[in-house]
């Protein structure tokens, strides 16, 4: 029983260090232009997967729906970035911590659903 609880436990920390050190960059597609709707957006690392809905209206968001988001129960804290986002049009928010591989995801993910 001893050799399973330290298997998981350096499994559990080898995914979070590869999740942690995936570097995950988005960068804010232009809105101009952009007509109302829902877009669809995917990101994945190692550990984490995330796909959403993004709601645009008046070149702007407006709403994002997490659809699937999968990874350890830590990462669901990530999905606090999605209100930042909305507020600053923006995908340059912090990554919360301890949830930085699915912070990454998410905010890969809402670029891909605008490009």
């Amino acid at each position: 029983m001893k050799h399973y609880f330290t298997f998981t436990l350096l499994l559990v920390f080898t995914m979070a260090a590869i999740s942690c050190s995936t570097p995950i960059n988005a960068s804010m597609p232009s809105l101009s232009g952009k007509p109302d709707g829902i877009y669809r957006g995917e990101s994945s690392n190692s550990w984490v997967t995330v796909v959403l809905d993004v709601s645009m209206q008046n070149e702007q968001l407006v709403k994002i729906d997490i659809v699937k988001h999968t990874g350890s129960s830590i990462g669901k804290q990530a999905e606090r970035i999605i209100p930042e986002i909305i507020r600053r049009q923006s995908l340059d928010v912090d990554a919360v911590s301890g949830a930085t591989g699915s912070s990454r995801c998410i905010l890969k993910a809402v670029e891909n659903a605008l490009q």
